[in-house]
């Protein structure tokens, strides 16, 4: 089996991975938004996805997208063929993925939402904690990237503040320093109010 970062030569495999995305989220009730044929076909070509294939055929598909101008990555999309699963393939597909992140977006915080225990699991162990929603990307585009979700009315009735899908985020370690910095700047700036107020 060989997984790779996409190419044009990946593109043949365009159609069955969208179909399989479908039937995917239809048998389980949830799931993942769906996307057209150019938008995953753009996504290949340009080399922000990552495909597993065995002797030509496909295995498994993964891709990556930007929120907030670069400050947010999100692993999306993420599927296995029903004959690959259960042999561990969505996690060398979900670590290809996660490197490709941290190379193109070395400073991104990476994220990713979804009901599935397995893909919970494995965020895990690439170091991504729950977090609240808030925590996310505010971007209006991603979400309405979950219109075509089953769930949407649920997200929606509860402002975007939750949903059946528990959000991950990873922090890179130098976007910690700097956010755990300006914490205590804040706190100190706090602090120096405080003693000034009377």
């Amino acid at each position: 089996m060989e997984i790779e970062i996409s190419s044009s030569i990946h593109l043949m495999y365009v159609s069955e991975i969208q179909q399989e995305m479908y039937d995917s989220a239809q048998r389980r009730g949830t799931g993942i938004a769906k996307r057209s044929i150019e938008y995953l076909s753009k996504k290949i070509t340009d080399g922000n996805a990552v495909v597993a294939t065995d002797k030509g055929k496909w295995v498994g598909f993964c891709y990556i997208e930007t929120w907030s101008h670069g400050q947010f990555v999100a692993n999306s999309g993420l599927i296995v063929s029903p004959e690959f699963r259960h042999l561990g393939v969505a996690t060398l597909i979900k670590d290809k993925v996660f490197a490709l992140s941290r190379k193109k977006y070395p400073n991104a915080k990476i994220f990713g939402l979804t009901t599935g225990l397995a893909v919970m699991k494995i965020n895990s162990d690439l170091g991504y904690k729950p977090v609240i929603y808030s925590e996310l990307t505010q971007d209006e585009e991603f979400w309405n990237g979950c219109k075509s979700c089953v769930n949407y009315d649920i997200l929606m009735k509860k402002e975007r503040k939750n949903c059946l899908c528990t959000a991950m985020l990873f922090v890179p370690d130098n976007t910690k320093n700097s956010t755990e910095n300006n914490q205590s700047e804040n706190r100190y700036n706090n602090e120096q109010e405080s003693s000034f107020s009377i």
